[in-house]
């Protein structure tokens, strides 16, 4: 395992992807179309969250954690059923989900997650 630190579409604030010791942090991911309902920015952070870790050298198969922030709980049974499509059957990541003022009123869902190389 190295010890370097690889940054990934770094700017002064964050990266969207760290790499280190065989594991791949990513940051939050939020949808690029906030007018869409809360399905549609799932599916659109979950798109940007595959090319992110294809990216990294991995994919959602060596996910190790998922977290989930939604802007109201009345969208986690929507979230879900995307998410439950996305998640590689055999291999779910420990996950949590809770509700929290996310950074602009049309973000219905961020999501980070951790994965394997």
């Amino acid at each position: 395992m190295s010890l370097a630190i690889t940054r990934l579409d770094q700017n002064a604030r964050r990266s969207r992807a760290v790499i280190h010791n065989g594991t791949v942090y990513l940051a939050g991911h939020t949808a690029d179309d906030r007018s869409l309902d809360v399905a549609g920015q799932t599916r659109q952070v979950l798109a940007k969250i595959d090319e992110m870790l294809a990216a990294s050298g991995t994919d959602k198969s060596k996910a190790l954690n998922v977290t989930i922030w939604l802007s109201t709980m009345k969208d986690f049974q929507a979230m879900n059923e995307v998410y439950d499509a996305w998640i590689v059957p055999g291999q779910a990541p420990a996950r949590c989900c809770g509700a929290v003022e996310l950074a602009a009123p049309d973000i219905r869902v961020e999501i980070m997650v951790t994965a394997a190389l």
